[in-house]
């Protein structure tokens, strides 16, 4: 109370106490280094404590580890991502700023620290774990809660979560199946109401980081960097402390055996920003990255498209006005708004100008072709024009080595981790008797047979397929013309295709589906399903999520013309 100095970053005077008696803003979670003047009084019997101080960890005397608590491991995860994408040229504004203010938003509302506990609430010891544990025992929570840092070392985790240093019996009962004081708890209780920390969720927080800083790393390019091992996800708790002992329930928390799906942590961010209640995020305008502008120059350059395509792009973009910040700005909470997806929207856009161009009918882009053929077989000015069917070949030939290259190592891909795991107290002598058996017909054998050198990590990059007009063999189509395809009209270059067909003529308003669009590739052109097989091995996503968005952006295009009563039926002019 005697604390009445202003906030520096956001002027309130709000203070609470954190468990280490240092100040915090209780309006923006900003943590000062000014500390509390503690006066030493006298000791008065009979007298009941009414604060709770910094308690020293209780060291378990079997097996040296300690307690800990399962956002603290969250915690340690969020760390080592936030680590792994400074390293990879992210601001490290990103984890010293952003993502730490976000986690502590996070376990405010969530109740997990930096709140005051409601009266009445207690911790039931859970039979699961030890069937006599005596329900009389039941604890009352603390009032106080520890602060969080995504500064913190590994070796000073000064935090206190779930339960009371007084609530030994309950963590004894949950250590039987459990190496977190509150994994069983964790995993028994309903949170939907506090959205459940999961694993993807820390790619969620990490995306919504990188939003918010408009950092030039889309969602698709964070999952590429996570299956290839750059960004820790995949037994990152092969990285906690030595005496962060992880085992029992603990495994179904943290360790995971499939890859992120991009729809799952797309969703969950949406979700969580929504719940920690963010205002408006920063305008994407037309220089930021995610922009749909800049996101098709560099995608029509990793599909090898001509550079030409881009005014095309860009004039779909500026008539169905998508490329405007209230449209590309992320508002938490705002139903009417539609969310973006911008790596899919811009990948979208491309398709639609091909089919703009080509048609993508399976019949209309080889005429195209064979009539740009001819021409360049009698052009001696040196300007090629565009030949979709050798962009074809080209693609086809590179796009089915890398994805069997791809299928490959996911195949071999070990989901073993390094670090032995056992589910019980009781069988872990086994487990490690067990595992040490393995490692030593591994190196019996690898002996014998002579040891492989395991594959090392590509370095990582935005561009995952890369063409070079310096290469003689012409596989590089960036200069080539479309001259070929298009005619001035007016004054403006317009093409040359007089029809378009459309995806869908009605968008899906079922709300049981979530879908607005369905596909299948028998429905439709092998021209198309082609296009949309590139696009969704550059992003890891299913075509039927590109497939949707085209649909969306068609009917935006053709809006007008789509909702006229037609006179003849002849397809839809453009």
């Amino acid at each position: 109370r005697d604390f009445n100095e202003r906030c520096p970053q956001c002027s309130d005077v709000n203070w609470g106490l954190t468990d280490g008696d240092r100040f915090y803003c209780r309006s923006c979670h900003n943590v000062t280094e000014r500390t509390r003047e503690v006066v030493n009084t006298d000791f008065i019997s009979n007298t009941r404590i009414q604060t709770i101080s910094k308690r020293l960890r209780k060291q378990e005397k079997t097996d040296g580890g300690c307690e800990w608590y399962v956002c603290e491991g969250f915690q340690l995860v969020l760390k080592k991502q936030a680590e792994a994408l400074e390293a990879l040229g992210v601001s490290p504004q990103m984890k010293d700023e952003i993502l730490c203010n976000f986690w502590r938003c996070y376990l405010q509302k969530s109740k997990q620290a930096y709140c005051n506990r409601p009266a009445g609430e207690t911790v039931k010891a859970l039979s699961v774990c030890d069937s006599s544990t005596d329900a009389d025992s039941e604890p009352e929570r603390p009032s106080l809660l520890h602060l969080l840092s995504l500064s913190e070392s590994e070796g000073d985790l000064q935090t206190d979560c779930s339960f009371a240093s007084s609530t030994s019996k309950v963590s004894e009962s949950t250590s039987v199946c459990s190496g977190s004081v509150d994994g069983s708890l964790y995993l028994m209780k309903n949170q939907k109401e506090n959205l459940r920390m999961t694993m993807p969720m820390t790619l969620s927080f990490c995306y919504m980081a990188l939003l918010w800083l408009r950092e030039p790393m889309t969602l698709s390019d964070l999952l590429r960097f996570v299956v290839e091992g750059h960004i820790p996800y995949l037994n990152v708790f092969q990285h906690f402390p030595e005496k962060m002992k992880l085992c029992g329930l603990d495994l179904k928390i943290f360790y995971v055996e499939s890859w992120p799906v991009y729809e799952e942590v797309y969703n969950k961010m949406l979700e969580l920003a929504e719940f920690l209640e963010l205002p408006r995020f920063p305008d994407i305008t037309d220089s930021c990255f995610l922009h749909p502008d800049m996101l098709c120059m560099k995608y029509l350059m990793e599909a090898n498209l001509p550079d030409e395509l881009h005014n095309w792009t860009c004039r779909v973009v500026k008539k169905i006005c998508i490329g405007e910040a209230d449209f590309l700005t992320l508002v938490p909470g705002n139903k009417s708004t539609r969310k973006v997806k911008y790596d899919v929207l811009a990948a979208a856009v491309i398709v639609v100008v091909l089919k703009l161009l080509f048609l993508l009918d399976d019949h209309y882009e080889w005429l195209l072709s064979d009539f740009a053929e001819e021409r360049n077989k009698n052009n001696k000015e040196g300007g090629l024009y565009f030949e979709f069917k050798k962009w074809y070949k080209v693609i086809k030939c590179s796009l089915d080595v890398e994805q069997k290259k791809l299928d490959e190592e996911r195949a071999k891909y070990l989901w073993r981790c390094e670090k032995p795991l056992f589910y019980s107290a009781k069988k872990k002598s086994k487990v490690l008797k067990r595992r040490q058996m393995v490692v030593n017909l591994q190196n019996q054998f690898g002996k014998l047979c002579g040891s492989v050198r395991p594959a090392e990590k590509p370095n990582p990059s935005s561009f995952q397929l890369s063409w070079s007009e310096e290469n003689t063999d012409g596989s590089c189509f960036h200069g080539h013309s479309l001259k070929g395809i298009l005619q001035e009209k007016c004054g403006l270059l317009t093409a040359m295709n007089p029809v378009y067909w459309l995806c869908t003529v009605k968008l899906c308003t079922e709300k049981t589906c979530g879908r607005v669009a369905h596909y299948r590739e028998v429905d439709f052109p092998q021209s198309y399903h082609f296009v949309l097989r590139l696009f969704s091995f550059l992003l890891r996503i299913q075509p039927s999520y590109i497939h949707e968005e085209v649909c969306v952006i068609e009917h935006k295009l053709f809006n007008k013309k789509l909702y006229k009563k037609p006179k003849y039926n002849t397809g839809l002019r453009k």
